[in-house]
């Protein structure tokens, strides 16, 4: 056979340049975390097929599984949405063209001077509370006194539950046919001796201090100021109450409700 006659070579082929697969239509609104823990088996069967997750296990397996991915999603969205933002806010700024003429320059105004008293700022020490002076066995019996009334129950008027009128303020039961008088033990205890603190501390401020009520000036004279704190007497003005913290100051005698000035 000649050159001629021989067959005519098949074209070579062409290869084929691979196309970007399409991004995934969504796959409708995903389910809220109330409406995942609210659903039923079947459901978050049908959630989890939608999404492509697993339908193995149980349902508190399925419920976690699709809360830990709606909430990937949602912080994707979120990282999207405030990328966009972004992506406006920088394309809204405006670039100084060449063809504008810079503004001009306003003198820049001097700050007034301020006298070295208002520059100066005054730090505000911390001056700590007076405390009284107290032995280590005074020290255990506030202890042991704080310790009891933390255990101490809250004694209820009998039927208090029941009635609006009656408030929870205690008042000792009076029926013959009681239950709470008789001490039945399905009913709560009673005020009794046994709840009581220690003789030595009753009566003291939690701090400690022995309280006096203070009306004047005058009857802060001859208190002891590491044993007794003054309280000022509620029907004392501003003015007088003013007097008063200002001589207990002096004395160094610790005033329990001293005014709140600001």
């Amino acid at each position: 056979m000649s050159m001629a006659e021989e067959e005519p070579k098949a074209p070579k082929k062409v290869k084929k340049t691979a196309v970007p697969e399409k991004p995934a239509e969504p796959k409708g609104p995903l389910p809220k975390a109330s409406e995942i823990r609210a659903a039923k088996k079947a459901e978050l069967v049908a959630w989890s097929d939608q999404y492509e997750l697993s339908t193995e296990g149980k349902v508190d397996d399925l419920r976690k599984r699709l809360l830990g991915f709606v909430a990937k999603e949602e912080a994707k969205a979120a990282r999207d949405a405030e990328k966009a933002e972004k992506a406006e806010a920088a394309e809204g700024k405006k670039e100084p063209s060449e063809k504008e003429e810079p503004a001009e320059e306003k003198p820049l105004r001097k700050k007034p001077k301020r006298p070295k008293e208002e520059e100066e700022v005054k730090e505000k020490v911390h001056e700590a509370r007076a405390k009284p002076k107290l032995d280590d066995r005074l020290k255990h019996l506030l202890a042991l006194r704080s310790a009891k009334n933390a255990a101490r129950p809250k004694f209820r008027r009998q039927e208090w539950h029941r009635y609006r009128m009656f408030g929870d303020e205690w008042r000792k039961p009076q029926g013959g046919q009681s239950k709470l008088r008789r001490h039945f033990g399905y009913r709560w205890n009673l005020p009794s001796i046994g709840y009581r603190g220690p003789r030595a501390v009753r009566g003291l401020h939690p701090s400690g201090f022995q309280e006096i009520l203070v009306h004047n000036e005058r009857q802060i004279e001859g208190l002891d100021a590491t044993k007794q704190a003054v309280r000022i007497a509620r029907g004392v003005g501003a003015r007088k109450r003013e007097i008063i913290e200002k001589a207990c100051d002096d004395k160094g005698l610790r005033v329990l409700n001293r005014m709140v000035t600001e």
